[in-house]
């Protein structure tokens, strides 16, 4: 039993993670005047049981952390890929600059401490890499410094500043978040909404009920008004002499005609424009009176359809049930011909309950075959990430190669995954629970390893002069994080849920990330992490070597 506890075996090290992220975990649930660091606790029982010699294995201790990160990062980057190109163009670069910034701005910090404070470079850029929780950081300094064979520098002195900085480098973060929305007196609920009514000013659907009311289109089919308009509406019913139809290509339309339609917001007023003004009729009204339609919602569950266009169900030529909306990851697009159907996705049809019984088949519609989740691409996936996050990028001008490191390869290649796998027919649905359940149990791993392995030089690198180093890191953190929220609020604009994913992102920092979800109860931080991610990451990575090169 004494191995078991304080062994060195695999049981040993299996018992000593699960009880560090269940305690940490547990600590977690409790809150002082409302607040709580969540999972980030793991972080710090990690380290008091380190301290007090329970340790395990230095290579399953790596293995668990940088297996930890991978998994968080990949579901991270499913989750956030079908829409990171969309939300990249409307404020990627705008994010991306600031994060820029951030990083410059640590650096800044970190080179006028190293001249002010006479503390060496080598010792310093550790901080930094613990100040700003960036674990790729540092042991792309590490490596830089170990390949530099003409120095007599300690490697392992880079380690215990970092994992002295590193706690700061969390609670920090977690400290300005909090406080800036108390500064900045945030509504959290209009915060919502306000993101929310951005996403509903795009590419989402919204119904209109119209009266034909214009010149121009009287004795115009619906074919020829479509094909001078292209797919910008959809008309799902038509109500002609007191009599209610689905209207198809060669569809007439008359004066007084009132319309169903489905619309992207962006173009409500151009669909006024060409048929009229609103009526007030409702959902309600159009079931009233038309008592042998139905509609109903269809769940894509066969992965044959994963890739193809709505246009290739032919539900409308076929059946006679037209398809009004397409719902995915609880977003309602307009049911264009030319989108890409992905595994998972849900179907709004209009037509008779037999022929919508039949178009049913087509689909699968069966819920349950959803829950067992395609592991072949998510695995090779990562393994295609792991491999893209090794290869060394050469950069004009700096004798070392970078590399994006294990987490900002798989991430990037989960992105790729979850934005283009259903145009080449590549299925990568998982349940929201089961991306939740792989995300947990990766950033538990990853902060668990991290606090075992801080926790064995933790009080030993403070007494011995290191508590220099928490004020050093906590100015590293404070004033770049500090600096880029004001900035961000005052001069952007930009919503508290966009900075929260910025600085989480901008700090490569999952815990700050996890903490901001866990805490204000919402996925549209993970968004805007997944879009300054692979930026911060490659930039951190970069200037950890150019300090290093640089005190060379």
């Amino acid at each position: 039993m004494h191995s078991l506890f304080f062994g060195n075996g695999i049981a040993h090290s299996i018992l000593l993670f699960a009880v560090v992220i269940a305690l940490g975990l547990y600590l977690g649930r409790f809150k002082v005047k409302g607040v709580s660091i969540g999972s980030t606790w793991i972080l710090f029982v990690g380290i008091i049981l380190s301290h007090f010699g329970l340790r395990t294995n230095p290579t399953v201790l790596s293995f668990m952390k940088d297996f930890g990160l991978i998994l968080f990062v990949f579901s991270i980057g499913l989750q956030v890929g079908p829409g990171f190109f969309s939300s990249f163009k409307k404020g990627g670069v705008k994010l991306n600059l600031l994060s820029a910034l951030l990083i410059f701005l640590a650096v800044a910090v970190t080179l006028a401490l190293h001249f002010i404070t006479g503390e060496d470079l080598f010792t310093m850029t550790g901080v930094m890499s613990g100040a700003v929780t960036n674990t790729p950081g540092l042991g792309a300094a590490q490596q830089t410094l170990n390949d530099a064979s003409n120095v007599a520098v300690d490697s392992t002195r880079l380690a215990s500043a970092y994992a002295v900085a590193y706690p700061i480098g969390v609670l920090g973060v977690i400290f300005l978040i909090i406080l800036s929305k108390s500064l900045f007196r945030i509504d959290l609920e209009k915060e919502r909404k306000g993101l929310e009514k951005e996403q509903d000013s795009g590419e989402t659907a919204r119904r209109m009920h119209c009266q034909v009311s214009n010149p121009a289109i009287y004795g115009k089919t619906l074919g020829q008004i479509t094909s001078e308009m292209g797919d910008r509406f959809v008309i799902s019913r038509i109500l002609h002499d007191g009599k209610i139809s689905v209207p198809g290509p060669d569809t007439v339309l008359n004066e007084g005609d009132k319309l169903l339609i489905v619309t992207d917001y962006k173009d409500v007023d151009t669909v006024r424009i060409i048929f009229g003004e609103e009526v007030p009729l409702h959902q309600e009204d159009w079931m009233k009176m038309d008592t042998h339609m139905v509609t109903r919602r269809l769940i894509i569950s066969q992965s044959s359809l994963t890739g193809k266009h709505l246009s290739e169900l032919g539900f409308r030529r076929k059946y006679g049930v037209i398809i009004t909306r397409v719902i995915r990851a609880g977003i309602e697009l307009v049911a264009r011909p030319g989108l890409i159907l992905q595994m998972g996705d849900s179907i709004q049809v209009v037509g008779s309950p037999e022929a919508i019984k039949a178009a049913s088949r087509i689909v699968g519609n069966k819920a349950e075959s959803l829950s067992h989740p395609n592991l072949v691409p998510i695995f090779f996936g990562i393994a295609l990430g792991v491999i893209f996050g090794s290869l060394p990028i050469a950069i004009p001008g700096i004798p070392q190669p970078v590399k994006l490191g294990l987490a900002g390869g798989p991430l990037i290649v989960a992105i790729l995954l979850g934005y283009f796998g259903p145009k080449l027919k590549i299925t990568t649905y998982t349940t929201v629970s089961a991306n939740m359940m792989i995300r947990e149990i990766g950033i538990s791993f990853f902060m668990a390893a991290v606090g075992l392995d801080a926790g064995k030089t933790f009080v030993s690198s403070i007494t011995g002069g290191g508590y220099w180093w928490i004020l050093y890191g906590a100015l590293i953190t404070i004033i770049p994080v500090a600096t880029v929220i004001l900035l961000s609020r005052l001069v952007f604009k930009l919503n508290f849920y966009e900075i929260c994913g910025l600085i989480s992102g901008g700090t490569t920092d999952p815990a700050v990330l996890s903490f901001s979800q866990n805490m204000y109860g919402t996925d549209y931080a993970s968004v805007n992490y997944a879009t300054v991610y692979p930026l911060s990451m490659f930039l951190r990575v970069l200037v950890a070597q150019l300090l290093i090169l640089f005190a060379l």
